[in-house]
């Protein structure tokens, strides 16, 4: 098409033109639809001639009830199959899950290697630079707290106890009991 826009009339015209085909199609399937059906319902339910004689009747619901078992025996056929067919689907969803989910992962070999040789390793034989990692990091100094200091030269119980009894009677309470 060119670089020009279509007129509104103009696409307005083709819509409705489009929308008249479609139409014009759906009722030829319709009326195809209604032509096979007719002709299902021709061939599998033949008209239906009441009898007169009472043998005749029964002989008439014998067959009936024989035609309904073998419909029901398809039926229940069909429906075996559907099910079978429909976990079969399941199992093959639940399989792909697992296979997109988990993969196994190797086993990987551990390898000693240094910093140097690592970079060597990856930038190739231009790298020159020694790295010493250590050389980069801060200095710090550790602070012991007084009150841990304490803890660790606490020694003997005993002692401990005597010190900060303030209370004669606690004082007699522990020696009692030694």
């Amino acid at each position: 098409m060119s670089d020009k826009k279509m007129s509104s009339s103009r696409k307005h015209y083709l819509k409705s033109l489009m929308l008249s085909i479609a139409k014009g199609l759906l009722e030829e399937e319709e009326s195809i639809r209604e032509e096979e059906r007719e002709r299902y319902m021709a061939e599998a339910c033949p008209a239906l001639s009441i009898p007169r004689s009472l043998q005749e009747m029964q002989e008439l619901y014998r067959e009936l009830h024989h035609k309904c078992d073998v419909i029901d025996e398809e039926r229940y056929d069909l429906e075996m199959k559907v099910n079978k067919a429909n976990k079969e689907i399941e199992d093959l969803k639940i399989k792909v899950q697992d296979v997109m989910g988990k993969f196994k992962k190797p086993v990987l070999k551990k390898v000693r290697m240094s910093a140097d040789a690592m970079l060597k390793a990856l930038l190739g034989s231009k790298h020159t630079v020694n790295l010493d990692l250590r050389a980069n990091l801060k200095q710090v100094k550790k602070e012991v707290k007084e009150e841990e200091k304490e803890l660790r030269d606490v020694g003997d119980w005993r002692k401990n106890i005597e010190d900060k009894s303030g209370m004669d009677g606690r004082k007699k309470m522990f020696e009692a009991e030694a």
